[in-house]
């Protein structure tokens, strides 16, 4: 196992996902289009309110498309060349679909330690995601690794969408899962 970030190969129904038109978020009325102007009426520049208008799209459609960095871009006043350069610089954005609930495990040095990578084995036996970076057949779940959760202390921490779990074992793998909804 690789134990840095890790791009998923491909999700499950991605390559489908490509070929559905986009249907913009930021249209004329709707209730993201207020937020973002509420948002770029922050700043000086409209485009420091980038990293927010991203994750706006990223929590209605899942993932940050090509389409729909143009769209931020025509949005913000740049390029979707120089809004992929962020999408790709940060960790948090998807650049493809990924399951209802992603799930990052740490795997840095001290969770090793702790036993990260069973963590890790545990949430792809009981996912079903088979590998790293694949979504399941259910379409509700994708696990990667990550570098890093900031929580050392308590390992192994994992990611589940927003919300974090500390002191992850394969042991607590099924009621976690369980708990989700």
């Amino acid at each position: 196992m690789s134990h840095g970030p890790s791009a998923p190969a491909q999700a499950h129904g991605g390559a489908h996902a490509h070929h559905v038109p986009y249907v913009p978020v930021f249209t004329d009325g709707s209730a993201r289009l207020k937020e973002l102007k509420d948002i770029i009426s922050r700043y000086p520049d409209k485009r420091a309110a980038l990293l927010p208008a991203l994750w706006m799209v990223q929590q209605e459609r899942g993932w940050i498309s090509e389409d729909a960095m143009r769209e931020v871009g025509d949005q913000l006043g740049c390029t979707a060349a120089y809004v992929k350069g962020v999408v790709t610089f940060y960790t948090m954005y998807h650049q493809h679909p990924v399951g209802k609930h992603f799930i990052q495990v740490c795997t840095t040095s001290p969770c090793l330690c702790a036993g990260a990578d069973d963590v890790v084995k545990a949430f792809l036996e009981h996912t079903g995601c088979k590998e790293l970076g694949l979504t399941s057949p259910d379409g509700k779940y994708t696990v990667i690794e990550v570098e890093c959760l900031g929580a050392c202390g308590f390992a192994t921490p994992v990611q589940i969408n927003e919300d974090y779990v500390e002191s992850v074992t394969p042991e607590k793998v099924p009621g976690i899962l369980a708990g989700l909804k």
